[in-house]
């Protein structure tokens, strides 16, 4: 059962840190929204605090603007445990996106500025060996430099034997050719990733209506992936491997606030993982924190004993 690699840094998340002004009330629409709160943002950003507050070792690559946004970004990050040692403040302004509290799949518009700056000299190689799981995500494969980046660091994590983990977190709003993403998800695959996806993501992606979560798997599967969940919110999630897929179902919450959810999912999940629990009780954890950062408005603030999101194993 034991998956731990006996490395430094469970985890090296590459890609966005950002500021989202999430509305006030919950609303359909932007245009709906009237006022707006500052949290800090970006998806691997959220799983590498989230899997600090779990008790993992975590290392974040990014790059933010050498101003006041820049400097609440790196401060709250740092806050929670993780290292920003290869965060950089760059002359650009602090990427920003504009997001609708819902119930539901957010409405967002995200202004990129900093967040693509990432340079070499950010990934280097002795970090890499010192790293269990190397994420990423498809808003970091977005924009270049940092997507030529990331995916050079990528391959050469694999070399020196790292774990890909990737959120194919696709949207047309950030990256409006659909032949790119699929692309780099493709070659993620090839290399034996472990891949996050949803079923909005997988529409957005693959521009055809999500068939089921079986189908969606496979297809990653026959790619290469190691594993694969597939998150349907409220319907549930869908694991499954080469061997065999399983289906766990979503429980009732109180619902304070979706923006984040999928990636507390995704560290609950991977902390189990490198736990060396099975890909269903993988899937079991990310549920129980997933319910936790949906109970709770904005990013969560305190640490997570991990045995709450092992209760139900």
């Amino acid at each position: 059962m034991k998956n731990r690699r006996g490395r430094h840094y469970d985890i090296l998340c590459a890609g966005e840190l950002l500021v989202d002004f999430i509305s006030s009330g919950y609303a359909e629409s932007l245009e709906e929204a009237n006022s707006f709160e500052r949290h800090m943002g970006g998806s691997p950003a959220n799983l590498c605090m989230n899997m600090a507050r779990l008790g993992n070792n975590t290392s974040l690559v990014a790059s933010v603007g050498h101003d006041d946004m820049g400097s609440f970004l790196v401060d709250f990050v740092k806050k929670t445990g993780v290292d920003c040692s290869l965060v950089r403040q760059v002359a650009a302004p602090t990427t920003l996106i504009l997001v609708t509290r819902t119930k539901a799949v957010a409405n967002f518009e995200a202004y990129r500025l900093a967040d693509a700056r990432i340079s070499g000299n950010q990934l280097p190689d002795e970090r890499l060996r010192q790293t269990s799981i190397f994420h990423t995500t498809c808003f970091g494969l977005g924009k270049k430099p940092g997507q030529t980046i990331i995916m050079k660091a990528a391959r050469r994590a694999v070399e020196l034997g790292c774990q890909l983990s990737i959120d194919a977190n696709y949207a047309p709003k950030t990256w409006p050719d659909r032949e790119d993403p699929r692309k780099f998800v493709a070659e993620f695959c090839n290399l034996g990733a472990i891949v996050k996806v949803s079923e909005v993501d997988w529409e957005r992606l693959y521009g055809s209506p999500f068939e089921s979560a079986e189908f969606a798997a496979q297809f990653f599967i026959k790619m290469g992936a190691s594993l694969v969940c597939v998150t349907m919110g409220g319907d549930g999630a869908y694991v499954a491997d080469s061997k065999k897929g399983e289906f766990l179902q979503a429980r009732q919450v109180n619902v304070k606030d979706t923006t984040g959810a999928g990636d507390a999912f995704w560290s609950g999940f991977l902390t189990a993982w490198l736990d060396g629990h099975s890909p269903l009780d993988c899937a079991k954890a990310g549920r129980s924190m997933a319910e936790i950062k949906i109970g709770h408005f904005g990013p969560l603030q305190e640490n997570v004993d991990k045995s709450l999101i092992y209760k139900d194993l």
